[in-house]
């Protein structure tokens, strides 16, 4: 069993390497000063075709050595930001759809399992019914490509929201094939349209070195409101997922199986799922109805069909 360390920046640590995901509102689709600051960073970690995918658009792949049927796909998922104005009407910025196709592909031929990193995640926010974390069309044509290559993809993780959340992708016949991790941020973050905020987070994950199968994580935290208090930080584990949930590894089906369990009226398994949500910053707080709804569609439900027939099974009408 080996382990991975990830924060919400995404940082990405298997053994000694580190790969690292951009974290940016305005960034652009050709090469700029941003992306060769970062490539000149990274240099000490990437080979020479990750670097020259990095300095033209922010996004790279690269084999975890010494595990060389394992590969690193960091994806800039900036390009697809709502706010992100220079993509705004673009199809495929700095053609990353296209190279991510290619990279899967070549992976899939040489029997090669990929862990995908990225900033902002696919999928709909589950704290904003009806809202995507990146921009709908973008979001659509990753589902395609994740569906297309899932049996290659060993696992997807991502960062941005500042909140802990799981996700599970499904083919177009709804049988699980993909396991998604969303990291909490090791810095509080709370809009005005928000009540809650989270304690700081990073968490390790437990995988198979021989298929890559991802079996276990262990979430670490730090109470903020204790540390200010006393001065000084003493992080803690917060929970491990198999023994909190009951479950056996971090594949899809566990996952499916788990967010079928939230779905039950009084769900305990539910109620401990939220608390995390925020890294245990209130315990007090109460998620039902609507809130329970949005956290169990975005859950289970990444594209535009399966996202809305979630929300009708629930009675609740989705608003673009």
């Amino acid at each position: 069993m080996s382990n991975i360390v990830v924060c919400a920046q995404v940082m990405f640590k298997l053994v000694n390497p580190r790969y690292i995901v951009c974290g940016q509102d305005q960034l652009p689709v050709v090469t700029s000063k941003v992306y060769n600051a970062v490539a000149d960073l990274w240099k000490p970690w990437l080979d020479e075709e990750a670097i020259h995918t990095l300095r033209k658009g922010g996004f790279y792949s690269q084999k975890v050595s010494p595990n060389l049927n394992l590969r690193i796909i960091s994806l800039n998922t900036n390009l697809y930001y709502g706010p992100n104005i220079v993509t705004l009407n673009e199809t495929d910025p700095a053609n990353q759809f296209e190279w991510l196709e290619n990279t899967l592909n070549t992976s899939q031929q040489n029997k090669e399992k990929v862990y995908i990193i990225a900033h902002i995640p696919v999928g709909y926010l589950p704290y904003s019914g009806s809202t995507t974390a990146m921009r709908e069309v973008h979001n659509e044509k990753l589902i395609d490509i994740f569906r297309k290559y899932s049996s290659v993809i060993a696992g997807q993780f991502y960062g941005h929201t500042h909140r802990d959340s799981m996700m599970v992708l499904s083919d177009k016949k709804g049988s699980p094939i993909n396991s998604l991790f969303v990291a909490p941020a090791v810095t509080p973050v709370k809009s005005v349209l928000q009540k809650q905020t989270n304690n700081p987070g990073v968490r390790l994950f437990q995988y198979d070195p021989h298929d890559y199968k991802l079996l276990d994580m262990l979430q670490y935290y730090l109470n903020l409101t204790d540390a200010n208090l006393k001065g000084e930080s003493n992080w803690k584990l917060e929970y491990v997922l198999t023994q909190t949930y009951s479950i056996e590894d971090l594949q899809p089906k566990s996952l499916y199986g788990l967010a079928k369990q939230f779905a039950v009226l009084g769900s305990e398994q539910f109620t401990k799922y939220y608390n995390y949500f925020f890294v245990s910053y209130d315990s007090s707080v109460i998620c039902d109805g609507k809130c329970k709804t949005y956290q169990i569609c975005a859950f289970l439900s990444l594209d535009h069909s399966s996202y809305v027939d979630c929300l009708k099974q629930h009675y609740i009408k989705y608003h673009p």
